[in-house]
């Protein structure tokens, strides 16, 4: 199969951090081919290096068999290669249909034609069967997944001959995700060459012809995903066997440790699952419950809240969940600032050393405690907001979506990490959009449907088709 793109002997380094070591990848007209990676492995640097947003120290691409070296994001996209980011870059003061087409937008004689402008909104957000998102409402308006949608659309708009997508699928639900999929396999049809990148390895192989995975910066293995196994797959990505994804545990409950409000109530050493549609309000109700987004139901606030040993872990890392110009060390002891400051200031040894237990046991990476939470990748970014929680110390956990952005080694880690935090007699509450992540480690999954918890059971109740049958409302639950 003859490639469209073509990527060899990629390199690239940030002072003496190699991030790219001699990556080659190609991809076919109309292939979908999955990159695939541990957080930190350099994929978002080498699609970065494609899209336009860094150039390369070495190496050379060529798209369509001619030399391809885009100056920024602008020629690249004129070239005909798009990318939708994981951590979204959106306009968040403007519209809907402003952040659509932007860089892109119709016109007559120089000035913006609205009508046509809006009309091209309406018909993409239709393709990812969205038509109901209001186009003139600011993008911060609407809820991350949400926003991922308006992400996604963007790129369509464009109409690329080469779509990165980066983690897409991170903060939506099973239908929006098949409906993506669906998209996915028309583009394919359409000749569009998709580079997909994705933690979800069953993702990986229903949308994907072939694969390359990255570790540490460099190439270790490609081929036809039909004739890779999951485990070697994964063995290539973490360098180790991950055998149980999901720890086994003997569930142990004891007395209310809180009370969510909405009639939900979590256990000592209970690990309790929200399910549901994007806008069902599950993110709502923990930021209820924590004093974020007070509606006199509950009379709290966060201060209150971390007083109450209760620690929110919000889905948003990028504006709400960390301070990125801050150190890594600054993050983790942030909540502990009053104990750990001595006349106002903080003491570097105390708060490297405490940030350096987390990175350790965390398995953080990143030059040093004191590099910027900024400069990490999504994936270390989350495992340093969670270092913040366990350091201060919380004894109930309020999880929003708490392994949006994780490989699969990385993942592990976090599963066993709230079964250990049960175990010692710990609440931890979860929202997930992932239904395995929800059945595999949940005493129980409550359901929410328009802003109400509908139903709560034991896992062992519920079955996929009915969990998803009381998100939507119909009668099969």
């Amino acid at each position: 199969m003859e490639s469209r793109l073509r990527l060899q002997g990629i390199s690239k380094a940030f002072g003496a951090t190699q991030a790219l070591r001699e990556v080659s990848l190609s991809v076919a007209s109309g292939e979908v081919h999955a990159l695939i990676g541990e957080n930190g492995a350099g994929k978002s640097t080498l699609m970065k290096v494609l899209s336009g947003v860094l150039a390369p120290d070495a190496g050379t691409m060529e798209l369509e068999g001619k030399t391809y070296r885009p100056a920024d994001t602008l020629e690249a996209r004129k070239h005909g290669v798009a990318m939708i980011y994981q951590e979204l870059s959106l306009a968040p003061h403007l519209s809907v249909w402003e952040n659509i087409v932007m860089g892109d937008e119709p016109q007559d004689w120089g000035w913006l034609n609205r009508p046509e402008a809006k009309k091209r909104a309406r018909e993409v957000l239709t393709r990812l069967a969205h038509q109901y998102l209001e186009i003139d409402r600011p993008v911060a308006s609407f809820s991350i997944a949400e926003q991922q949608i308006i992400e996604i659309a963007r790129a369509l708009l464009t109409k690329p001959r080469v779509l990165i997508m980066d983690e897409p699928t991170s903060s939506l639900t099973q239908r929006d995700t098949e409906r993506l999929f669906e998209i996915i396999r028309q583009l394919s049809a359409q000749g569009v060459s998709i580079i997909y990148i994705s933690h979800f390895l069953e993702e990986v192989r229903q949308v994907a012809q072939r694969y390359t995975v990255i570790k540490d910066g460099q190439t270790v293995g490609s081929g036809d995903i039909a004739q890779a196994s999951q485990d070697d797959i994964v063995r290539m990505m973490v360098g180790r066997e991950v055998t149980d994804l999901y720890p086994t545990r003997m569930a142990q409950t004891g007395e209310v440790k809180f009370d969510l409000g909405s009639g939900m109530q979590v256990h000592a050493g209970e690990i309790l699952g929200i399910g549901g549609l994007i806008g069902a309000g599950r993110t709502e109700l923990l930021r209820r419950a924590f004093g974020l987004d007070p509606d006199g139901t509950i009379a709290t606030n966060p201060a209150l809240r971390w007083a109450e040993a209760v620690g929110y872990l919000s889905e948003n890392r990028k504006e709400e969940g960390l301070m990125l110009p801050l150190t890594i060390s600054e993050n983790i002891v942030l909540p502990k600032y009053r104990q750990m400051a001595r006349w106002g200031i903080l003491s570097p040894g105390k708060t490297a050393d405490a940030a350096q237990v987390w990175i350790k046991d965390l398995g953080i990476k990143a030059r040093d405690s004191d590099q910027a939470v900024g400069e990490l990748s999504g994936g270390n970014q989350q495992k340093v907001a969670i270092a913040r929680l366990l350091e201060y110390p919380a004894d109930v956990f309020l999880l929003d979506e708490p392994t949006r952005g994780i490989d699969v080694g990385s993942k592990a880690q976090i599963y066993e990490l709230m079964v250990q935090l049960a175990a010692k007699g710990r609440g931890v509450i979860m929202v997930s959009s992932y239904l395995p992540e929800l059945f595999g480690l949940c005493d129980r999954i409550a359901v929410m449907r328009r802003g109400a918890v509908v139903e709560c059971r034991a896992t062992g109740d519920w079955t996929e088709q009915t969990l998803m049958s009381a998100a939507i409302g119909t009668a099969a639950a």
